[in-house]
């Protein structure tokens, strides 16, 4: 998995390419710990994403429950397989999609 941050004023985008599974759901988890005073917004991009395993839904859940807290998240660019996986999941109902 590839991931690469990009920081606007209190807007963090993080773009992930690859697969979001046990291996590499720490890294993904690692990035959202990190301190950012300021970030109230978070987009995590998943235009180069080709599978979410249970330990990725996890880390998106944290991110979404960290975010609630300090303003918001959205995820955009999804592909269908992926989608398909948040629906099944009943993730759809709980993220915003942009």
């Amino acid at each position: 998995m590839n991931l690469t941050e990009r920081l606007d004023g209190g807007r963090l985008t993080l773009a992930i390419e690859g697969r979001l599974d046990t291996t590499t759901a720490p890294q993904l988890e690692e990035a959202l710990k990190r301190p950012r005073n300021g970030v109230t917004r978070l987009t995590l991009d998943f235009a180069g994403v080709t599978y979410v395993s249970s330990a990725g839904l996890r880390v998106i859940l944290l991110a979404q429950k960290q975010m609630k807290n300090g303003g918001g998240m959205t995820v955009r660019n999804v592909n269908e397989t992926v989608m398909d996986v948040f629906e099944v999941t009943g993730l759809a109902k709980i993220l915003t999609f942009d």
